[in-house]
């Protein structure tokens, strides 16, 4: 098996428990839609576990794994298991008293932390979300840990048990909002238990396969190790890119504060939906190819490292620019057949689907960013994301306030806002990746996106056509409305890989392997 075979296998095995994952968190979306709509009560808890969700980007996949992997290759390649061991208990033990402290640091300062995100929320709604955001705050402890597993396991190459982990994760939230729902004061409650309980069965699965692989890290009292220190090197200049990020989505929840009631439920459910291609095409894709690329920079092959990152890249933009294209033109039906029962009226199908609409038509440039953030990162650059993503931020909350609030697009101008600030950010990061490895962007590259986009449009076009037969208006669980939804899905998506093998798109061939792979 080559190199892009290898790289192919890799993903098809990630992608497949990411899509199963997505799916198990869709049910949980679909729960939390039918019990409380999109209410104060969903305000709340989306922004309270926001603030430990952006804490995990930065002490777990965000900047930890990305900072980890490559020190990790470098010590198991070089100074063999021993001495990484070592320097893994360092790191182990340094990352467990930081996070231990943000934690109990995050739940005395609830309150003023939640004003930072959300200032124009009313009383009730203040107050429900310091409660939630001081029961989910330990929750990163658990993931940052569970993290710093996932990057040890996927360094030698074992991708099944960080996969799958989401699943437990989502099904834990499902359980504990059911079961628990109809026995507490507030029944919100229940999903913040779930969060916490999640979070911390995250961490447990990782465990078994750490022990049989010989890598189960522990308490050192040498915190202080030379790999400790490679790390902070390299996570400094990401705190302040992710600071960046970070404070790119306070303006955006601040915003959206000051909206009506339901714009933060309406943009998480639409960004959740976006995440469903991201998670299956980019996120599985950069999960794999970090590894790799931090392998080629350490042997010196860039011929291999842009041979790599340019086939994950296309066979990204193969798969995920027909997905945007289908969730642009069938938000409607979408969200109507996922969210549409129970306290989830037609008028919130409506205005979801209008942020989906802003979303979907960046997912192209936030899939490549997924993938040439960690292309610098595995090159030990991490100050170039972190000054381009500065100049997005200043995009980003400038489209904010212009589109949400001058021309009062709302949540659909929040969208809109974070798809300009990702097209620029992917841009001008793959043109300096290009200065930095050469021959990466390339007019043969431009006219493969271009081309892919065509046929996605006429595919598009046939879906729309096929949805029309429906009033999508109607609630409740529909059997006819679900297949003709899938018809328009099926059908298009059948029509695109038609006109793919007519037009000799290798990634079709590749896609094909990997089904034939997992089957035998």
């Amino acid at each position: 098996m080559n190199r892009n075979e290898s790289l192919t296998s890799k993903w098809g095995l990630v992608s497949s428990l990411t899509l199963f994952s997505r799916l198990v968190g869709y049910a949980r979306d679909v729960l939390i839609a039918y019990l409380f709509g999109a209410s104060y009560q969903t305000d709340a808890f989306y922004v309270a576990f926001r603030i430990p969700n952006l804490l995990r980007r930065l002490f777990a996949e965000g900047s930890l794994t990305v900072a980890f992997i490559p020190i990790f290759t470098d010590y198991i390649k070089n100074k063999g298991k021993e001495s990484a061991g070592q320097a893994l208990n360092s790191i182990f033990t340094m990352v467990f008293i930081a996070v231990a402290l943000i934690s109990i640091i995050g739940i005395l300062l609830s309150p003023i932390i939640v004003n930072l995100f959300a200032y124009g929320f009313d009383r009730e709604t203040y107050e429900l979300t310091v409660t939630l955001n001081r029961i989910m705050f330990p929750y990163i402890l658990f993931i940052s840990i569970a993290a710093l597993s996932m990057g040890v396991l996927n360094t030698i190459n074992h991708f099944f048990a960080p996969a799958v982990s989401p699943v437990v994760f989502n099904l834990t939230i499902i359980c504990s909002a059911y079961f628990l729902y109809g026995h507490l004061h507030n029944p919100t409650i229940s999903l913040a238990i779930g969060v916490l309980i999640g979070g911390f069965l995250q961490l447990v699965v990782n465990i078994p396969f750490l022990i049989s692989k010989g890598y189960l890290f522990g308490f050192t009292r040498r915190i202080f190790h030379p790999a400790v220190k490679r790390l902070g090197l390299l996570i400094t200049p990401q705190l302040f890119g992710l600071a960046v990020y970070n404070v790119n989505i306070l303006v955006n929840t601040q915003f959206a504060s000051y909206m009506p009631t339901g714009t933060v439920s309406y943009l998480y459910f639409s960004e959740r939906l976006i995440e469903f291609p991201l998670g299956i095409v980019a996120v599985s894709i950069a999960t794999v190819l970090l590894p790799t690329l931090a392998d080629d920079v350490k042997s010196d092959d860039f011929p291999s490292f842009r041979n790599n990152f340019k086939y994950m890249l296309r066979l990204m933009l193969f798969v995920i620019v027909p997905a945007l294209v289908g969730l642009a033109i069938l938000r409607v039906p979408i969200c109507s057949v996922l969210f549409q029962r129970g306290e989830f009226t037609y008028h919130e199908v409506l205005q979801t689907s209008s942020a989906l609409l802003g979303y979907s038509l960046g997912v192209w440039a936030v899939g490549g960013l997924r993938i040439t953030v960690p292309a610098f990162y595995s090159m030990e650059d991490t100050k170039t994301p972190v000054i381009v993503g500065f100049f997005a931020f200043i995009i980003n909350a400038v489209s904010c306030y212009i589109l949400g609030f001058v021309f009062s697009l709302n949540q659909l101008g929040l969208a809109l806002a974070s798809t300009i600030s990702s097209i620029f950010n992917f841009l001008l990061l793959l043109y300096l990746i290009d200065k930095k490895v050469k021959d990466i962007f390339d007019i043969t590259l431009l006219r493969y996106f271009l081309k892919v986009m065509v046929m996605s449009v006429v595919t598009g076009l046939v879906a729309l056509y096929i949805s029309s037969y429906i009033d999508w208006s109607i609630g409740g669980v529909d059997l006819v409305k679900l297949a003709v939804l899938a018809t328009a899905v099926i059908f298009s998506g059948m029509l695109y890989f038609l006109m793919a093998r007519i037009l000799g798109f290798e990634e079709l061939d590749e896609l094909k392997n990997i089904v034939i792979r997992k089957n035998k």
